[in-house]
């Protein structure tokens, strides 16, 4: 019986779209289907894949709208010379805005200690140095593709089981969030060359151009959290959208 559903689970609309975006992305991920090369039709599509044309349909529809592909009205649907768009200025999960490309998230625990807050760290915190905080660093990936490098320093008081928390099964985010909701946020977007350990960990060349996101978060009064999130250059660029 419990097979029986997870069958039905894993054939459900939702599920199967989501399963099409993945078979696009791999195939494009892969190079097999280069930028501006088009798309098979929907019909030949429905017949590899053997779904609805409706659940075609949709995955192709949120992928052009995601940036991925693009629609030329009687001609076709191409693969974009653009990547992927991100929205690194919003307070967002970034496991929700990878499952928003129609990606599959995974994380790496590269760091997870106490450490004493000095120099730079103590100040963005703070708190007199030698103070004792949390730090992480972690690399997410989307599609086991590297896509930012996340550091954190954090004090205790804010989140004190966040060493004890698996970061690959919840994000930091979805574990601050549920401890201490942030009351205030400041932010700043830099670019960066990769160095020795951002190239490592990112898998890009050495120089390669980056995006740094400088990130603080208050609770209350008190400075809870500062971050540095690494963005490879080249598979990232900012989208944001206001109406007015």
């Amino acid at each position: 019986m419990g097979m029986d559903m997870a069958k039905q689970d894993d054939e459900r609309p939702s599920a199967l779209y989501h399963m099409v975006k993945r078979h696009v992305r791999s195939k494009i991920e892969s190079g097999e289907w280069k930028p501006n090369d088009r798309l098979p039709s929907e019909v030949d599509l429905v017949a590899q894949l053997g779904v609805s044309r409706m659940t075609v349909h949709r995955a192709l529809r949120e992928l052009t709208t995601s940036g991925v592909l693009f629609r030329i009205s009687g001609v076709g649907t191409f693969v974009s010379d653009e990547v992927p768009a991100s929205v690194p200025l919003a307070l967002r999960d970034i496991s929700a805005e990878i499952a928003a490309h129609g990606g599959v998230h995974s994380a790496e625990v590269v760091k997870l200690e106490k450490i004493a807050a000095e120099g730079e760290v103590a100040r963005a915190l703070e708190v007199k140095p030698g103070t004792k905080i949390f730090h992480s660093l972690i690399v997410h990936r989307e599609n086991e593709k590297e896509v930012q490098l996340e550091e954190r320093h954090i004090l205790p008081v804010y989140a004190p089981e966040y060493l004890k928390a698996d970061f690959t099964r919840e994000t930091t985010f979805q574990h601050l969030w549920k401890n201490s909701k942030p009351t205030l946020m400041e932010q700043f977007v830099y670019a960066v060359s990769a160095d020795d350990t951002i190239s490592k960990l990112l898998s890009v060349g050495k120089n390669e151009p980056c995006l740094l996101l400088v990130r603080r978060t208050w609770v209350g009064e008190t400075v809870a959290t500062y971050g540095r999130f690494y963005y490879p250059g080249s598979r990232y660029r900012l989208k944001d959208l206001h109406q007015y």
